[in-house]
């Protein structure tokens, strides 16, 4: 595997279908007309996700009524996002890519630095997606701590 594919500003966020914490589809297609956040992360239940989900929880108002949806993606299966969302009391949908197919497509799976060694799997980043599925800014590497902080700067909403 080779190093990942970067999204940029400005073109199409790729188009997926996959479930959620409960097992239901979602597409992208059903937000179209609010802006998204989509942010991936490692594993649910982990401590760097658990810190940055919970960041994304306790702003889910100011982002709410900016009229921002929040989505979470990760390689975890429905039930255990499902126990992630009871859990943490998220109250957002988290969807589940376990064969990486939509984080490769956005460029969150592949090779990364982890402790100092290279090694294959999921790129905790962020993805902000306007009303017509149009990325408006595409994160890479984020660390967990602080990183919602900074999305609510970007957005002018802190």
């Amino acid at each position: 595997m080779t190093t990942p594919i970067r999204l940029e500003a400005g073109t199409p966020a790729p188009s997926f279908t996959l479930p959620n914490q409960h097992g239901t589809p979602v597409s992208l297609e059903s937000f179209r007309g609010r802006p998204v956040i989509l942010y991936t992360y490692p594993q649910a239940m982990t401590p760097g996700c658990t810190t940055e989900s919970c960041d994304f929880r306790d702003a889910r108002e100011r982002l709410m009524e900016a009229g921002y949806e929040l989505v979470g993606l990760s390689s975890d299966a429905p039930g255990k996002n499902a126990d992630f969302d009871d859990a943490e009391r998220l109250g957002f949908t988290l969807l589940s890519d376990e064969d990486h197919t939509v984080q490769t497509a956005y460029g969150a799976y592949g090779e990364r630095n982890k402790y100092g060694r290279i090694a294959v799997g999921p790129i905790r980043s962020t993805f902000i997606i306007n009303a017509h599925g149009i990325l408006e800014n595409a994160l890479y590497n984020v660390r967990a701590t602080g990183h919602v902080a900074r999305i609510l700067k970007l957005l002018e909403l802190d």
